[in-house]
């Protein structure tokens, strides 16, 4: 299985972090640490990975790399050093030692010329697969199948792939740490693939899960089979067994370094745990919009808060096929960056070999590198400005689906993320599993993207929020199921909603129609319907739920109901229009609650229709109900985020413009001009204003709390900071 099909099947976005606080399994006496002595998490800004390949001993130049490092201002640095191969001298038996080091030790060589620089220093371990010799010592160390065969490496049939939950992981990989940090004394320990691949059915992993639940190991990986969930729950908790012993080996070592595993399947426990965190988020591939970096990254914020959050991105093409010594275009790097910096991320570009084939990359990596470098104060953010959060939901990713309207619920989180992109609606992403007060306290509105599987205990946290004066919108089956999946027999949210199921989904919906009931008198309608007032209807979601209202709702949406689109001669309404509403709208208190029973959402996604498009953000603003923090206008797809730092605050635009915004790589950045209003925080005064990108000072008009700058290019990433006092 491939990183990204794990990624897909555990829910995990491909990320790493590190453990807070004392490490569970080490001595809390030896772990507290003075705050001079964890500066060093929130230091680096910029990193470089150089992933070694068994090769590189004596074939590639390190002053070149350490030149470079110096050059692009690098602070932080990931190295490879063991797992599959060593690049030291280690006298651990069975791990590898490269075949072409000779008496040279290359890592200490890099790692010293690092130090010098004055670069934080983080080494990588791959302890996935394993040679011939550790197979023939120990076969009890090696993944089985489900047919009871010792798993070859789907990538190179010479090796064998580790169980990532048995002895190699526990024992011998724990050797590996320590030598490692007893040698170079690192900052951390980065591993990669560490989580395993698929279900292992080796006898460790067999005795183990049969122990803890009594049960047989699943044959399938079926996200709805009872024995698939305790297996999966049974592996989060055999992982984080895994770390916690790695974690505490380290900290013994040197209480301030720490363990950063790649990748774990429970994002709350990540942002309780963490002090630092490496997002693996190299590329995109296939159709994927360049804002998935963006979005990673909030889901990763929403728990981690503003601790260090460090993205990993690839310099070359990351598709089903791979070419690792590809290069990709200068605008795709730039822009997939660009999105990462814009949420919050600090950049770390990974480069596989350190033979250099191809150096296209190098120029637009030391650019990106060089302005960030720059403007460093104005990217230590201390909070984000956003009002809006859009939940997702890890529970209902797990635990929903299985029905024909079920199918493809990633894309509901999706068309929302776009729609608010086009809307250039500064937001940010909120975990159910932290939605109490003091975690929402800084949002006005809330977005709940068909979040399906609500417990009772988060229906009345959403409930509190809106008596508070919070306001939401939720789309299509929303708190229907509860924590486990289990239908209820009506929303959670029935009260909030003003409406009750009525026993059953609807579609696919073929020729249906969504009729628009525009009032000129009535200032919600006009609201609603902005931008679509110069048609009597649009094109209908593809699934909906019927509902019965159980309070008196406006009308400014209803149904028109399917009709056959063939034979030609039959093209036409059977009915022309109905009193059934498609979209809930009511004030509840001080908030506002949008109930849309429509996959409005989805359809969006799947079919990028402009009707739905302007019909969510009419919905989205009139649920926010108050002045967005930032306003932009002109042409083009600009994403927009907005943040605080100590004596400044920042707006990044994002320009998506181009052709091949759906399915990369770009080929040339499209430059768009934009008019920039932005709302200055109570009781602050701005001294100055800046483009930090394109390195402007330019003119601006302030009006009482909000000043206006005209950005005259924005070619892939601007930054509009206003200095204050």
């Amino acid at each position: 299985m491939e990183r990204r099909d794990f990624i897909k099947t555990t829910g995990l976005i491909g990320s790493a972090y590190a453990l807070s606080g004392p490490s569970a399994l080490a001595s809390s006496s030896a772990n507290i640490l003075a705050p001079t002595e964890t500066y060093w998490l929130d230091g680096p800004m910029r990193w470089a990975q150089l992933a070694f390949v068994e090769r590189d001993p004596g074939h590639y130049d390190p002053d070149f790399w350490l030149n470079y490092f110096k050059r692009i201002h690098a602070d932080g640095a990931l190295l490879s050093a063991g797992g599959i191969v060593a690049f030291y001298p280690t006298k651990i038996p069975l791990h590898h030692r490269s075949d072409f080091m000779g008496n040279s030790d290359t890592l200490g060589y890099l790692v010293e010329g690092c130090k010098k620089q004055g670069m934080k220093i983080m080494l990588r371990t791959d302890p996935h697969a394993a040679r011939q010799d550790v197979y023939a010592a120990h076969p009890d160390w090696i993944a089985v199948t489900v047919d009871g065969k010792p798993r070859r490496h789907w990538a190179n049939p010479e090796l064998w792939v580790t169980c990532a939950l048995g002895p190699y992981n526990f024992e011998f990989m724990t050797q590996v740490n320590q030598e490692i940090m007893e040698k170079f004394q690192p900052e951390g320990i980065f591993s990669n693939r560490w989580h395993g691949h698929d279900i292992c059915y080796c006898e460790h992993c067999t005795r183990n899960f049969k122990a803890a639940s009594g049960l047989e190991l699943p044959k399938t990986a079926d996200k709805l089979d009872p024995t698939y969930r305790k297996w999966a729950d049974w592996r989060m908790k055999r992982l984080r067994e895994v770390w916690s012993v790695w974690d505490a080996g380290i900290r013994k070592q040197k209480p301030t370094a720490r363990f950063i595993p790649n990748g774990f399947p429970d994002k709350v426990m990540t942002g309780k745990e963490a002090d630092l965190f490496f997002a693996d988020q190299q590329a995109r591939r296939g159709l994927m919009a360049p804002w998935s970096n963006g979005k990673g990254a909030k889901e990763l914020r929403s728990t981690l808060g503003l601790k260090p959050l460090i993205g990993i991105f690839s310099v070359g093409i990351e598709e089903e096929f791979r070419w690792k010594d590809s290069v990709q275009s200068d605008a795709e790097i730039r822009i997939w960056v660009a999105e990462g910096t814009a949420n919050g991320m600090r950049p770390c570009f990974v480069k596989f070999g350190g033979d250099i084939y191809d150096k296209r990359w190098m120029e637009a990596v030391a650019k990106l590198y060089e302005g960030y470098y720059k403007n460093e104060k104005y990217l230590r953010n201390t909070a984000s400005l956003s009002r809006v959060g859009v939940v997702y939901s890890e529970q209902t990713d797990r635990n929903y689906g299985g029905k024909p309207w079920q199918q493809k619920s990633s894309d509901h989180l999706d068309g929302m993320y776009h729609a608010l992109v086009e809307s250039r609606i500064p937001f940010d992403m909120v975990n159910d599993r932290l939605l109490t007060s003091e975690d929402l306290k800084r949002f006005k509105l809330l977005i709940l993207p068909n979040i399906a599987a609500l417990s009772d205990a988060q229906c009345k946290q959403i409930q509190a929020f809106v008596a508070n004066g919070g306001s939401i919108v939720s789309t299509f089956e929303t708190s229907l199921y509860d924590e486990e999946g289990k239908q209820r027999p009506d929303f959670g949210l029935a009260s909030l909603f003003g409406v009750s199921y009525d026993q059953k989904v609807e579609g696919p919906l073929r020729n249906s129609y969504l009729q628009l009931r525009n009032d000129a008198k009535n200032s919600q309608t006009q609201l609603i319907l902005k931008g679509l007032d110069d048609t009597p209807r649009i094109i209908n979601t593809i699934y909906k739920v019927d509902v019965k209202p159980t309070t008196t709702f406006p009308s400014p949406i209803t149904l028109i109901p399917t009709y056959p689109d063939l034979p030609m001669e039959d093209v036409y309404p059977r009915v022309a229009e109905t009193d059934t509403r498609e979209l809930y709208l009511r004030q509840v208190g001080k908030g506002r609650v949008a109930y849309i029973p429509g996959d409005l959402d989805r359809s969006f996604w799947q079919m990028m229709g402009t009707d739905h498009g302007q019909l969510l953000s009419n919905v989205v603003n009139w649920a926010l109900d108050e002045e967005p923090i930032a306003t932009v206008t002109g042409p083009g797809v600009i994403d927009l985020t907005v943040w605080r730092q100590a004596n400044s605050m920042t707006v990044h635009l994002v320009n998506l413009t181009n052709p091949m915004m759906m399915k990369g790589p770009f080929r040339e950045l499209i430059p768009v001009e934009a008019q920039v209003s932005i709302a200055v925080p109570t009781g602050a005064k701005v001294t100055g204003v800046k483009l930090l990108m394109s390195d402007q000072k330019p003119k601006f008009e302030l009006k009482g709390n909000k000043v206006t700058v005209t950005v005259p290019k924005i070619l892939d990433h601007e930054i509009v900071a206003l200095d204050l006092v």
